[in-house]
């Protein structure tokens, strides 16, 4: 998830909370990420992490410290946020470099570190969530303020993040400035708890979706091959129409085109529904798009 917004717009703020919607860690997830922490030297003693990680590296942090490296080829934050969250503040300010190394990872869900005389390979199926602002300056497209370096302010900041990385996030969220009204008057919301509560539910309707087909119970919607998510998110007429129809217009690649039904797949689970409906995929849809609309904000 890619979440665009103007400095104070509560970025990091939701990205912190995440984990506390997550359902909690499983036996086997469990002593995966432990074992991933105890190789990094993050745990000793025999413990045991039963927390879902979250890791925030800074923005300087290098390739090696991203997807693992070192002498003797340690796991890197990809790996330590293996079945939690990796959130990258500042996402245009980290090194294109490391950036790019995070296409593989988010690909397969491992890092393979590889050196001269052996390969190692670290698990990394975690979710990463990136935050950055609008432009350099931070307020394009705000009311009330205005860029002194135009539309090219906004154009090179995005720029620096490649468009076979962007390729590979499925949700761009646009997050709006929070104004003084807002924290006046605040408005009621869910909380964290009911959040949670659907988001268990629908887990459980992965697991027991994906048991029944052989697979591990811990294996959710993002983990599919191309094949099986086009078989259990077959859509309804409306949305293989609408789909096709974004498809053509927008110009999806296939990795865009799956990961959409993907995410609709998860939506209609939220959603209580067996079947991935027209309003599933045009959600899936909107979300994929929203950060194209960047550029034109400045």
């Amino acid at each position: 998830m890619l979440m665009v917004g103007p400095p104070g717009s509560g970025k990091s703020m939701l990205a912190q909370r995440l984990p506390s919607i997550l359902p909690p860690l499983g036996a086997r997830e469990l002593l995966e990420c432990s074992m991933i922490a105890s190789i990094a030297g993050e745990l000793s003693g025999g413990k045991l992490s039963d927390r879902r990680p979250f890791r925030a590296p800074h923005h300087s942090a290098s390739m090696a410290a991203m997807v693992g490296g070192g002498l003797r080829a340690k796991p890197g934050e990809v790996s330590l946020a293996h079945r939690g969250v990796l959130f990258l503040d500042e996402f245009p300010e980290f090194s294109p470099v490391v950036l790019d190394s995070l296409r593989q990872p988010l690909e397969a869900g491992e890092s393979v570190i590889a050196r001269a005389n052996h390969r190692v390979t670290y698990p990394a199926k975690m979710q990463l969530v990136a935050a950055m602002n609008p432009c350099r300056c931070g307020m394009a497209g705000e009311p009330g303020h205005t860029c002194s370096r135009g539309a090219k302010c906004a154009s090179d900041y995005q720029a620096r993040i490649s468009g076979p990385l962007l390729d590979r996030i499925d949700l761009r969220v646009d997050v709006p400035a929070v104004t003084a009204s807002d924290l006046i008057r605040p408005h009621a919301a869910e909380t964290s708890e009911t959040v949670k509560a659907r988001v268990l539910a629908a887990r459980a309707v992965q697991a027991e979706r994906y048991s029944g087909l052989g697979l591990a119970a811990e294996t959710v919607n993002a983990h599919c091959s191309a094949s099986m998510i086009e078989t259990i998110a077959e859509p309804d007429a409306g949305g293989r129409q609408l789909l096709n129809d974004a498809a053509e217009q927008m110009k999806f690649s296939a990795r865009a085109y799956h990961r959409i039904l993907k995410v609709a797949r998860t939506l209609a689970d939220l959603d209580g529904s067996e079947m991935v409906r027209r309003i599933h995929l045009a959600e899936a849809i909107s979300y994929r798009v929203a950060g194209e609309r960047l550029p034109a904000a400045a």
